[in-house]
């Protein structure tokens, strides 16, 4: 499936992961299925497809996340590649990944094979900070239920 589809299918989600989205997420993250006849992406049409801004692209671009192509023109061009690690991006800084540590993740991903392990600690750490996250957003619903549930017998008036 093109990256195109495989993103808008993503952010048509909605509330919660579904199946289908978990689905089109991994497959967007197998850099196997990068379709290499796909046609690049200007800097609006990517920003759009991702749903960032175009200065939050250039940053990403600035600070060595992302490196897009130059058309002859001198215009940016996101691939399919690109799109897809801007995908990978914006779904670690939603879950609190730190600057610092994308770009070092970034970098190491460019160094190659050889700085998986390294890569795999950095995102087990991640996966530690996630569900910690969860845990404590858990907490705070349940203490937003308890308000609830107490404002329920208390009418206001």
């Amino acid at each position: 499936m093109a990256t195109e589809a495989l993103i808008e299918r993503i952010l048509a989600a909605g509330d919660g992961p579904s199946s289908s989205a978990i689905d089109a997420l991994h497959e967007l993250l197998d850099d196997s299925t990068i379709e290499a006849s796909a046609m690049p992406k200007s800097v609006a049409e990517a920003s759009r497809l991702v749903g960032l801004s175009t200065h939050t692209l250039r940053y990403y671009e600035q600070e060595g996340l992302v490196r897009p192509a130059r058309n002859a023109s001198g215009y940016r061009e996101y691939s399919a590649f690109d799109l897809r690690r801007l995908v990978f991006l914006t779904r670690m800084r939603l879950s609190g990944m730190t600057m610092t540590d994308l770009k070092r993740y970034i970098l190491l991903v460019e160094q190659g094979p050889s700085t998986i392990p390294e890569r795999r600690r950095i995102m087990l750490d991640q996966r530690d900070r996630i569900t910690r996250q969860i845990r404590e957003l858990g907490l705070a619903l349940e203490t937003t239920e308890y308000k609830i549930r107490v404002y329920d017998g208390h009418p206001e008036g």
